[in-house]
């Protein structure tokens, strides 16, 4: 889950509603500049946070007790596998995509545990194994997951408010056409993004979220049940060229 300090405690979005906000923002993309296998594209985007682990005990926590960002818990074999293992049920492109989308998370591991490195090496083995079997080249492969990374990083951006204040720019990503793109929260409300990647001229966006206001908790479970009974609110976006 994406955690933010809140005024009021602490402000939740689960990772599955940020993959769907990122495919929605792959969905608005100009359409001369969309990937192969554009939906299942899209599927892979929207689900590429599934198969999270069962929270028991005090996975979701931190030591102090309060909800664990994403970013704070350690990489679980398990629950990569299992990611790979829903991926697979939809075909191999979306796999092909999962499968990438490990490997870009969890390289940097290699070297520190056995099992963790023949993870990897396992992931490598499949994507070659997909890419001849679906007749994809290296590089298509490569737009499709760039395609993706980027949805999925401006999304985190969205969702984690790490919009810049004074209209200050900040960078997205390198697109998967490698171009270089910026968001700038304006003043005025709207968020602008340079330069333009979108089909249509405006584009709304929204994703939910639930505030808690308790700010420490002693197990798994009693951050469920408080999660489950927060109110919802939700994060709203309007995107604009300028």
């Amino acid at each position: 889950m994406i955690v933010n300090p809140h005024e009021k405690g602490w402000e939740i979005i689960f990772q599955q509603a940020h993959a769907l906000l990122a495919a929605e923002i792959g969905f608005a993309w100009r359409q001369a500049k969309w990937p192969l296998q554009f939906m299942q594209t899209l599927a892979a985007i929207a689900q590429h946070d599934d198969g999270q682990k069962d929270w028991t005990g005090r996975y979701a926590l931190t030591p102090a007790g309060a909800p664990a960002n994403f970013t704070q818990l350690p990489f679980c074999l398990e629950q990569a596998r299992q990611v790979m293992k829903e991926a697979r049920f939809q075909g191999r492109w979306r796999s092909l995509l999962t499968s990438m989308h490990l490997s870009f998370l969890y390289e940097e591991l290699r070297g520190q545990k056995k099992e963790w490195d023949a993870f990897l090496d396992e992931q490598l083995a499949y994507q070659k194994k997909w890419r001849q079997q679906l007749k994809v080249s290296r590089p298509d492969a490569r737009y499709a997951y760039d395609f993706m990374q980027w949805c999925d990083r401006f999304s985190l951006i969205l969702c984690r408010n790490e919009l810049p204040e004074m209209e200050r720019a900040l960078e997205i990503s390198n697109g998967p056409d490698q171009v270089r793109y910026e968001v700038t929260q304006l003043k005025t409300g709207p968020v602008l993004v340079q330069p333009w990647p979108f089909q249509a001229k405006q584009l709304s966006l929204s994703v939910e979220a639930r505030c808690l206001t308790q700010l420490q908790f002693n197990s798994d479970q009693e951050l469920a049940e408080a999660m489950w009974q927060a109110p919802i609110h939700r994060k709203e976006w309007l995107l604009t060229q300028g």
